[in-house]
């Protein structure tokens, strides 16, 4: 049986400041900063960065610390693992052969991390999750699924969830698709962190967006005609897409707190009631966690706390959908999904569509880290239909001068 990879603790991450790239070259990876882009002279590549093709908007806001992080990047993924997923999610017939060796591996990852109880476990993520996505092999479910059960309590009844047709002895010889390898991965995180005590009471929220064309021949994702798209989703920052017709926002993410439907039927099957509600009325697992799963958090991990993702898909047409958004919930417990996608409307380049969304939230009183992305797709400034909550916006924004004003008198 293969051996875990070894790797530094969180604690040692968060010293770093290595470039992804040097990461590449470290551990032999394939994931790239760039999106290469066919055209009829041969491949360029077109830098991720770039506030034409990935916007980004960061702020600690009133905190005195930064916990907030994100991440993006090109993986090099198998092409039969990838037709495996279109065909389960879809029914699509995918034909990889059709495009080049290269274009046919490629996916492109952003992710966006929110942490709690320090910064530790969502500075990891930034510089590792899409590592370990690339790199994460089948063979190394049998022992991780050991770990899993050593975690006791919850765990002791996990039977594997995707991950257990490779539980059994032989295990099977499939291939991942895309849920069961994310599935892995953010198990792996937790696996790697347990080394590091820190972890015990830091951990981080995380939401990761997984873009693949499947136009012949091949297109990027900001305009791809035929796009798969998978999230996988732990906590409450969220993901959600704008479409063209009329800008409304459909939703890829639900949050994971403890009376989320979802969560209470999980957690009330495994564990009976464990729901506390404190002094400002909220409901907290334990009587401490707003979140019911998450990176880190070892500590609670065998009351229920999972980093099992909620993994969902949704094949796009391309041109019926304008770009792709993810936040942090400093963001997302100020502004509703509809008017995070109207603030991105009509926005010259993605950039300043995620700076419009991060500004409005701290106007009006958002005082927590805060982190918007704004993804281009092939519909991109062409939304039809009024600005449905351009009033509402107004006047929340007079209700918050207003506000300002008294509290200054």
């Amino acid at each position: 049986m293969l051996a875990l990879r070894r790797v530094p603790t969180a604690r040692q991450f968060a010293a770093q400041t290595s470039t992804s790239s040097t990461h590449s070259r470290l551990r032999g990876a394939r994931y790239h900063d760039y999106v290469r882009v066919e055209t009829p002279h041969g491949h360029i590549r077109v830098p991720l960065n770039s506030p034409k093709v990935i916007g980004v908007a960061n702020d600690r806001g009133d905190r005195s610390h930064q916990e907030d992080f994100y991440g993006f990047s090109t993986l090099s993924l198998d092409p039969k693992e990838l037709q495996l997923s279109v065909k389960k999610r879809f029914g699509v017939d995918w034909d990889p052969s059709l495009v080049s060796e290269v274009l046919s591996r490629q996916v492109v990852f952003v992710g966006v991390y929110d942490g709690h109880g320090g910064s530790g476990v969502s500075q990891y993520l930034r510089q590792e999750l899409h590592g370990l996505f690339e790199s994460s092999k089948a063979s190394s479910i049998p022992e991780l699924y050991d770990w899993i059960r050593s975690l006791g309590g919850y765990f002791k009844r996990f039977r594997g969830g995707v991950l257990a047709p490779w539980i059994t002895d032989p295990p099977s010889q499939e291939l991942l698709d895309l849920e069961t390898r994310a599935t892995l991965t953010f198990f792996q995180v937790d696996h790697n962190l347990s080394s590091d005590p820190m972890s015990q009471a830091c951990g981080a929220t995380a939401s990761v967006a997984l873009l693949h064309s499947l136009d012949a021949p091949a297109t990027p994702f900001f305009s791809a005609k035929k796009l798969a798209l998978t999230v996988a989703h732990c906590g409450d920052t969220r993901v959600m897409i704008c479409s063209v017709n009329g800008g409304k926002a459909f939703p890829m993410t639900e949050n994971h707190h403890a009376d989320a439907r979802v969560e209470s039927i999980r957690l009330r099957r495994m564990m009976g009631s464990s729901l506390i509600t404190d002094s400002f009325g909220e409901s907290r697992w334990m009587g401490a966690l707003t979140n019911t799963r998450c990176l880190g958090d070892l500590r609670y991990k065998k009351f229920g706390v999972t980093p099992e993702p909620e993994v969902r898909t949704k094949l796009l047409n391309g041109e019926e959908w304008a770009y792709l958004v993810l936040v942090s919930d400093g963001i997302s417990s100020i502004l509703s999904d509809d008017e995070i996608v109207d603030l991105a409307r009509d926005a010259p380049d993605p950039r300043t569509a995620a700076k419009r969304i991060l500004d409005f939230s701290q106007e009006l009183g958002g005082e927590d880290n805060a982190t918007a992305i704004v993804v281009p797709l092939a519909g991109w400034g062409k939304i039809k239909g009024p600005d449905q909550t351009k009033e509402l916006r107004e006047y929340r924004r007079i209700q918050a001068i207003g506000s300002e004003r008294q509290r200054r008198m």
